[in-house]
């Protein structure tokens, strides 16, 4: 069994949607950043950067419990303890991992940015507006262009769509308008409407607060995402 350690952000949806496609039994363990608990003793001893989500498996490698926080590196060892959602032949595998660490170094952290100075900044900062949204919308032509012609960000589905996937339904949140991006926006629906990505995405819905955030619940949610 695998517990999940998660909230409702695009990084904590990148596990739970590939745990779902996986067909794996798992526990979901709210840890509610809004409120602070990430900065809890027994969530640093499992994610010392205190940032979700993290994961234990009570059968890991060799029948050994083992936690992990990182969510690229949560991806990756899920995809290798089932030899799904990521091929195993090498030119394929570096392919997908390609991918995966550009969501993790670009798409992740840049449209985090871009959402917290449009959305969230207690002041609106010209330059920091500018900068990140420019940013986004060349993140997505660099999707665009790479879905032109492909259904998947690899070829085949991979925990590379499911990594991307989460951080780009928030399009009109980061300056984007989706219909200049017509291969992403073909993606998005398809991916949409999958059994597993749905019951993914609901994950921990009925804990998600319908109060205005406050500043501090805005920061920990788009601040520094990656």
């Amino acid at each position: 069994m695998i517990e999940l350690h998660t909230w409702t952000t695009p990084n904590g949806y990148k596990v739970s949607i590939t745990l779902e496609e996986l067909g794996l039994p798992y526990t979901v363990v709210p840890v509610d950043i809004g409120a602070g608990e990430q900065h809890r003793p027994e969530f640093l001893a499992l994610s010392p950067n205190n940032k979700i989500p993290a994961i234990v498996d009570t059968d890991g490698p060799g029948g050994a419990r083992l936690s992990l926080f990182e969510s690229g590196a949560i991806l990756l060892y899920l995809a290798e303890k089932t030899g799904k959602l990521l091929p195993k032949e090498p030119l394929g595998r570096y392919r997908v991992i390609e991918w995966l660490m550009f969501q993790m170094g670009g798409v992740g952290p840049m449209l985090g940015q871009a959402h917290h100075f449009r959305q969230y900044a207690p002041e609106p900062v010209p330059y920091a507006i500018q900068r990140y949204t420019q940013e986004a919308q060349r993140l997505y032509r660099v999707i665009d262009q790479r879905l032109s012609g492909r259904e998947y960000i690899a070829d085949e589905l991979s925990i590379a769509d499911f990594a991307i996937f989460p951080w780009l339904r928030s399009w009109e949140r980061q300056g984007v308008e989706l219909e200049q991006y017509p291969h992403v926006q073909r993606w998005l629906a398809a991916l949409d409407v999958r059994p597993a990505v749905q019951r993914g995405l609901a994950v921990l819905s009925e804990r998600a607060s319908p109060a205005p955030l406050t500043d501090a619940q805005k920061a920990a949610l788009f601040g520094t995402q990656r």
